[in-house]
């Protein structure tokens, strides 16, 4: 059950989540045809962005990732498209370096480090985590938490000096068909619920797999943001 890289593979038959309609990935691939310096930020094990170059390789494709589980991941996922991949949790490049940059559900963004490497005209393209994501299950580990406070991707977009392009969002129906799937992505998306560890949650785990042997499932729900900004052309 590997916990580096954002391959879900393993949960095929063991729980479900719904996909945003915009296509994320998709998305990407099409601003990609049109970059000559890309940046993927919050990279993760490279996935995405493998995915989304098909056929196109910017002159200069660069990703940064905090996690060093996922630095080596990332590296050798986007090695064959020329892409480099580095450690760090900052964004260490000049003013103005690159034209499109990509991030998908960082757990934040630096808004400010962004505005700063976008070119004049260069777009930032993300699809963000939504503020009270999966509270379902957060709340079924944790008990009753405080109203969610995070500002929003359009709010931070402007006040960093982006202009917003589009944003929207959605609630996505995410589903666990067993306890062992509620348990590895508890270890997998670390932010759900903080310091999560089997032992400590045990008599919480027990409970949920006595719903899903009631209800033959456990029902959360992912909010997904998407968010294009560009940096002003002057």
């Amino acid at each position: 059950m590997p916990l580096e890289g954002w391959d879900f593979s393993w949960f095929a038959g063991r729980a479900t989540e719904e996909r945003p309609s915009w296509g994320y990935a998709d998305r990407v691939a099409d601003r990609l045809t049109r970059a000559t310096a890309a940046l993927d930020v919050q990279t993760g094990g490279g996935e995405v962005m493998a995915y989304a170059l098909g056929t196109a390789r910017p002159s200069m494709l660069v990703a940064v990732e905090a996690w060093p589980p996922n630095v080596g991941v990332a590296a050798r996922t986007l090695a064959p498209f020329g892409g480099r991949v580095i450690h760090s949790d900052r964004i260490p490049f000049r003013d103005g370096t690159f034209d499109l940059v990509t991030s998908r559900h960082p757990v934040d963004t630096p808004w400010p480090e962004i505005a700063r490497v976008l070119r004049p005209g260069g777009v930032f393209l993300s699809q963000q985590i939504g503020a009270g994501t999966n509270r379902e299950l957060a709340e079924a580990m944790m008990g009753p938490l405080p109203a969610p406070e995070r500002q929003h991707p359009g709010e931070a977009a402007e006040a960093a000096g982006l202009e917003v392009l589009e944003v929207r969002s959605e609630s996505l129906r995410a589903e666990f068909y067993d306890v062992g799937a509620v348990a590895h992505f508890l270890r997998k998306v670390v932010w759900t619920v903080p310091g999560f560890e089997i032992g400590k949650y045990r008599d919480r785990l027990r409970a949920v797999h006595h719903e899903i042997n009631d209800k033959g499932k456990f029902v959360s729900y992912a909010r997904r943001v998407l968010i294009e900004a560009r940096r002003n052309a002057r």
